[in-house]
């Protein structure tokens, strides 16, 4: 059983590591996009040629799942992907944990990109999945980024500015891209002590799962990890060794 999954960067390091946690077995085909990344400012057709693309690259190299791990891909691309691949091939996308932060805090924010911030995308999930809670959006300038370049210093700063940001009285924070619980520990240490963070990675990983054992088909995997670039065979970043995540994967500094 392969899985693949499909980010312009390392975005797709956290829910990856939590498909490598509770399936071990699985392998896995994690394709990275460093000649377009990032995708979040690039045109919307852009983006979907450039996912369905990734998409059949995956079928082709033997995956039987995929996962979009990346809120950009997910909103633009994820129904193009799923009428491409067809009915047979389970395709996972990922939505920010709105819904479940919405539901237990008074006050939320989502902190996002400053394109998914800005987007209708983001107004129409809080209008839709905010309930009763006050939710507000917040740009982390600069964090995915630094992440993405395994700049920790840079990704300091900006959860700095990003914490200055979020109102005072917040009670829970979304991480509304994937890659911010690379440093989700330096975003606890950040936000007022009891803040509560939700982050989708898991979730999206556990729906994979669920999805690989509806299929019913043996698996026959040992834990391989497999990397494109761009549709290169290569090797994750060496950032990528910065963050836990990566060096469960096999990134090397």
């Amino acid at each position: 059983m392969i899985v693949a999954l499909i980010d312009s960067g390392l975005g797709l390091l956290p829910t990856s590591a939590w498909l490598r946690k509770l399936r071990p077995d699985v392998d896995l085909l994690l394709q990275l996009d460093p000649d377009g990344a990032p995708w979040g400012p690039k045109p919307e057709d852009w983006v979907v040629e450039r996912v369905v693309n990734a998409a059949r690259t995956s079928l082709r190299s033997g995956a039987e799942v995929i996962v979009l791990p990346c809120n950009t891909a997910s909103v633009t691309a994820l129904e193009h992907v799923r009428a491409d691949v067809g009915p047979d091939v389970p395709v996972i996308g990922t939505v920010p944990a709105i819904k479940p932060a919405a539901a237990v805090c008074r006050s939320v924010a989502v902190w996002a990109t400053a394109a998914t911030t800005a987007s209708r995308y983001q107004a129409d999930l809080i209008a839709k999945f905010g309930g009763e809670a006050d939710v507000v959006g917040v740009a982390c300038h600069g964090l995915a980024d630094a992440i993405d370049r395994g700049d920790l210093a840079a990704a300091h700063d900006a959860i700095a500015g990003a914490a200055a940001r979020t109102p005072p009285d917040v009670e829970g924070v979304v991480l509304g891209c994937t890659h911010y619980p690379l440093v989700i520990d330096a975003i606890v240490a950040a936000l007022p002590n009891g803040v509560r963070l939700f982050d989708s990675a898991q979730a999206v990983a556990a729906q994979t799962i669920r999805r690989i054992e509806a299929l019913g088909r043996p698996s026959t995997g040992n834990g391989e990890v497999r990397v494109l670039n761009s549709g290169r065979p290569g090797a994750l970043p060496a950032s990528a060794s910065a963050f836990e995540s990566g060096r469960v994967l096999g990134a090397q500094g």
